[in-house]
């Protein structure tokens, strides 16, 4: 089953949810995620403009910018459903391919809505959504007369999409509605959504995917954090059990990304034998294995157009997923003309495969929808996201940068330069912490960043030890080590800011969300390096955190504990890294920031945190969203956000107005 309509299921680990907008979220879908392609796009570029005439634009300029994501092709091959938050809230619209105008779908005007899929023979849609940001998804059908059905009701579950099945007359859900530890898989009619359990999971495994033919059901289990094996269920079968297809010894992370449209194969990803993540192919008749696409880098995603005709690899390439678009027929890469710079995202293809849909983004555009017809000498633009008052020429791009660590070891990162700094105007830096543990920052546009930088403050987003994307080796070295060397690694960026001439070296401040927001505030618990700190929905207390894990993360708790210790054998870790437990350390400036209905890092643990820092009569400022989880989902919120951020630096970390 195709993956690029699949509502991601397994969360990777704790609070991989970073502090940003849509357009660098990291819970994207493997086809909508960013994407380019040494193929199929050209080299970006930074725009031209001159340092002394950059105009400062507010929060609210910046998420006047449309976000846009989703590439399912409707029956007719005339429309695509796009989840957009052009009036605040995402909803989902039917985009025309001729570039007519598009049609709202939706019109929620609390809780975001994200379009899933077309059904595939006329133009009913499905849908997700939760309920103020309580990750606690359902999954929806609109009819074309406009009326909406829950197809997942229920109180306490959580559902995802799982695919189509080859003859159009069903499709598969999962839901944790029987046990909440635990995903099913139902079948479910098109035709008045009857439905049948077709596997009922007592061993809380992970489903990966689903064969076109409706036969097979790819699982994994996680037996730690860097070991996972594959499974296989005969869904047709009697008393459907899952099949071991990896035993293998030592540490190998197996893991499913699809299956061939033939659904004769599973696709699969494994580190056996090497630093990174390469594609195989497993045979289910012979039981044989092939290697299908390896890089020096991590394979993250592959899948095939409806018909098989093409294959779309995706590799995360220092912080860029590189996509490799590949005509099985002649066994060429495919070629689009006249693409403007920028990186591809959430390529489809049409069910004719004669056409196909992508997104174009960079780290000073955002995403913007093209649709192009095989042969033709350019593609048509179907969106324009950009806020029209920002000229795109005073944003800046991000360049790769490495520096060495405590040990030695090198560590990347994206630093942005502001248009205006220089050795005769230097900036104040933020060190932007990404959210995991186990994530990654990564190219792409960023609203939230662009307006920082565009404010005068300089951006390093440096990806510390842990961090997923330079191999195994790399993503271990921080395990049960959280708040120690990944910690030096963020100290160890700020002695490299100061390395530059055009950085006010007493100026350097952390920020960051999730577990970003955790080291943040460790930066200010246990070092005395950074001027400032912002703390986005971050964790400050480690022992409750790990005993309150929403339930739908049993399959990989384990995994989860490998990496940040058992609370029930590493109490006592947990206590001595959680920055709660010392906050008569900070004597600096904080900022938090936090969600009331966050499921993973609970209002509490911000609450007692402002209350422990307030005690040390520190300057600490707090904004809570009553209607937000584990991220921004609202435009208004979003702008928010930005604003406490830069009224906050303003105030405290303030820009030189020669640097202005």
């Amino acid at each position: 089953m195709i993956n690029k309509d699949k509502v991601v299921l397994s969360l990777g680990l704790l609070l991989c949810l970073a502090a940003c907008t849509p357009e660098k979220s990291s819970t994207e879908s493997s086809a909508s995620g960013p994407i380019t392609s040494e193929t199929v796009t050209s080299e970006m570029t930074e725009p031209a403009g001159k340092a002394d005439a950059i105009t400062r634009y507010s929060a609210e300029q910046f998420f006047q910018t449309t976000s846009v994501f989703g590439s399912s092709i409707n029956h007719d091959n005339t429309a695509v459903l796009v989840s957009s938050d052009a009036t605040g809230v995402f909803n989902a619209y039917r985009y025309p391919l001729d570039g007519s105008a598009p049609e709202a779908l939706t019109s929620s005007t609390t809780d975001t809505v994200y379009g899933v899929s077309w059904f595939p023979k006329d133009d009913r849609i499905l849908y997700t959504a939760d309920q103020g940001g309580n990750e606690l998804n359902h999954l929806f059908v609109r009819e074309t007369s406009g009326e909406v059905r829950d197809l997942t009701p229920g109180d306490s579950l959580k559902a995802a999409f799982f695919g189509w099945h080859a003859d159009d007359t069903a499709f598969y859900v999962a839901t944790n509605e029987r046990d909440p530890k635990s995903f099913d898989i139902y079948k479910y009619s098109t035709d008045g959504y009857s439905r049948d359990l077709v596997f009922r999971n007592e061993d809380s495994l992970s489903p990966e995917a689903v064969s076109r033919n409706g036969k097979w059901l790819a699982l994994v289990k996680s037996n730690s954090n860097a070991d996972a094996d594959l499974y296989l269920v005969d869904l047709q079968a009697d008393n459907a059990k899952p099949v071991l297809i990896t035993p293998h010894e030592g540490d190998v992370e197996y893991s499913a990304f699809t299956f061939s449209p033939d659904s004769a194969r599973l696709i699969y990803g494994s580190d056996e034998g090497s630093e990174y993540t390469a594609a195989w192919s497993y045979d289910i008749a012979s039981a044989k294995r092939a290697p299908l696409y390896r890089a020096d880098w991590d394979v993250s995603f592959v899948y095939y157009s409806d018909d098989g005709n093409f294959r779309v690899v995706g590799t995360n390439e220092d912080a860029q997923t590189r996509l490799d678009i590949l005509d099985q027929r002649s066994g060429e890469p495919l070629t689009i003309p006249q693409l403007p710079a920028g990186d591809l995202r959430g390529v489809n293809f049409t069910s004719d495969a004669r056409g196909m849909v992508f997104y174009i983004n960079s780290d000073t555009a955002p995403s913007n929808l093209y649709a192009y017809s095989l042969g033709d000498k350019a593609a048509r633009r179907l969106t324009d996201t950009l806020n029209p008052a920002i000229d795109e020429a005073h944003l800046v791009a991000s360049e790769v940068v490495r520096f060495e660590s405590f040990d030695g070891l090198e560590i990347p990162g994206l630093l942005y330069k502001p248009k205006a700094a220089n050795a005769e105007q230097k900036t104040p830096a933020l060190i932007w912490i990404h959210g995991g543990p186990g994530g990654q920052s990564r190219k792409g546009y960023s609203a939230a960043m662009q307006h920082l930088v565009n404010q005068g403050y300089a951006l390093f987003a440096v990806n510390n030890r842990g961090s997923s994307g330079y191999g195994k080796t790399f993503y271990h070295l921080d395990d049960k080590k959280h708040g120690e060397v990944d910690l030096q690694d963020i100290v160890y960026g700020k002695k490299y800011l100061q390395s530059l001439d055009w950085v006010d070296g007493d100026k350097i401040a952390v920020i960051g969300g999730s577990y970003g927001g955790y080291l943040t505030m460790a930066a200010m618990a246990f070092t005395d390096e950074f001027e400032v700190g912002i703390n986005i929905f971050g964790v400050t207390n480690w022992e409750r955190t790990l005993q309150s894990i929403p339930p739908w993360w049993e399959s990989f708790k384990k995994s989860l504990y490998d990496e940040m210790g058992d609370p029930a054998t590493d109490a006592e870790r947990h206590r001595r890294i959680s920055p709660l437990f010392h906050a008569e350390n900070i004597q600096k400036p904080v900022l938090v920031v936090q969600g009331a209905n966050d499921p993973r890092v609970l209002q509490v643990e911000s609450d007692e945190m402002v209350e422990a820092i307030r005690k040390n009569d520190v300057p600490v400022e707090y904004v809570l969203f009553p209607d937000e989880g584990h991220g921004f989902r609202k435009k208004a919120n979003r702008i928010s956000a930005s604003e406490a951020y830069v009224s906050f630096l303003n105030e405290h970390l303030p820009v030189s107005s020669s640097a202005l």
